[in-house]
């Protein structure tokens, strides 16, 4: 009954939430255009954004923050900037909160990717999460983040 209790006070609080917002990389063109007006719309009503910076859903969800408020745009990084693709680096460049764990270059991506997401549920209140039902480190994640009492939406691409 407790749980349920704050999950309905989560979901009924207004003003502003530190929602994160991370997925799978894989991810098609158009559900790439939902996550993004997703993160627009919930960035253009006052919420604090997080996420990482893989290419697919975390990319969708930089966009359209940085199109509504980049002030409220946190990006955490699994290692250092030089060590994510190129193709995300660039756009990486133009966050202005971005934290990077040079620490963790040592370690494989999935294992620096898993304490990567430990760190981004611990300064959230919600996470709406995009995955694949074989998408280990993702749905770890999520399941820490309910242990953790946060609000858990999970959207499964199949």
């Amino acid at each position: 009954m407790d749980e349920f209790l704050q999950e309905l006070a989560t979901i009924q609080q207004t003003g502003s939430k530190r929602v994160a917002l991370l997925g799978s990389r894989h991810v098609p063109i158009t559900h790439q255009h939902l996550i993004e007006l997703m993160s627009y719309a919930l960035v253009l009503s006052g919420n604090r954004l997080l996420t990482s910076g893989a290419t697919g859903t975390n990319s969708a969800a930089i966009r359209g923050a940085m199109r509504a408020d980049p002030n409220l745009l946190t990006v955490i990084l699994p290692q250092s900037l030089a060590r994510q693709p190129r193709e995300s680096q660039e756009q990486l460049e133009q966050v202005m909160h971005l934290v990077e764990n040079p620490a963790n270059d040592h370690m494989a991506l999935a294992d620096a990717s898993s304490v990567c997401n430990q760190e981004i549920i611990s300064r959230c209140q919600q996470l709406i999460c995009f995955a694949f039902h074989d998408s280990v480190t993702l749905l770890k994640t999520c399941q820490e983040a309910e242990d953790q009492r946060k609000l858990v939406t999970l959207f499964y691409f199949d």
